[in-house]
């Protein structure tokens, strides 16, 4: 993602009048500049056009950055947070993003049926460990035909990236941009021991970009049947 694609995604995020408030411009350029959070799950996505659900969506910041990649599935986004949901899905109505629609939903009491992608985005650490089990067992069922789980999250370790990490998740929830506080960061080999007991391969890669924090890049699909030829 170009510095040009970050500034016509934030421009749709400007207050419509001179004096409206800008915070959502100015966060979702700095965002698109910095991190390396959205040209890892592009390049994740790319080849497959099953529709995407993006389980904590925010302010709908995927939909944008498909559509500015060229990728046109069908994308739908769930997140508990009302008024982020509000203004996503009018900056998406106002940029005519098409085929995407937005809702509220608590993640960690209620679980989307869906056939296709997933994307679980910076969501995990918010959610305690039985729920996010519960919920990328679920994820793992969604997925369809070529479909990917796509997931970026801090994971739990002691080092200065995860103390970081784990402070900058504080100082999100203290400044209100976050709901609630991180309850459980989870580590890489349950994750990917889940995920390989619901028959998904598993790539997972860290994606520290230029920033300090120790965030990583998971990326499963389901393992295709071998021609019956093969079964031997």
């Amino acid at each position: 993602m170009t510095s040009e694609d970050a500034r016509v995604i934030a421009r749709a995020f400007a207050p419509t009048r001179p004096w409206g408030n800008r915070w959502d411009y100015y966060y979702t350029l700095g965002k698109l500049r910095s991190d390396p959070l959205y040209p890892g799950v592009l390049q994740a996505l790319r080849g497959t056009r099953a529709p995407v659900l993006d389980m904590g969506c925010g302010l709908g910041l995927l939909a944008h950055a498909l559509r500015r990649d060229g990728q046109s599935m069908r994308y739908r986004g769930v997140d508990n947070d009302a008024a982020k949901i509000r203004r996503g899905s009018t900056v998406a109505s106002r940029a005519a993003l098409a085929s995407a629609s937005f809702e509220v939903m608590d993640l960690a009491t209620t679980l989307p049926e869906h056939r296709g992608s997933v994307a679980i985005l910076d969501v995990l650490q918010y959610l305690p460990a039985p729920a996010q089990q519960s919920l990328l067992r679920h994820a793992a069922g969604m997925l369809e035909g070529d479909g990917r789980l796509v997931l970026r999250m801090a994971l739990a370790d002691d080092s200065r990236r995860g103390r970081i990490s784990r402070l900058g998740d504080r100082a999100a929830n203290l400044i209100g941009w976050m709901q609630f506080r991180p309850r459980h960061y989870p580590d890489a080999e349950s994750l990917k021991a889940l995920l390989l007991q619901a028959g998904l391969s598993v790539r997972l890669t860290p994606l520290y970009g230029n920033t300090p924090f120790n965030n990583w890049l998971l990326v499963a699909q389901r393992d295709q049947p071998r021609p019956a030829h093969l079964r031997r």
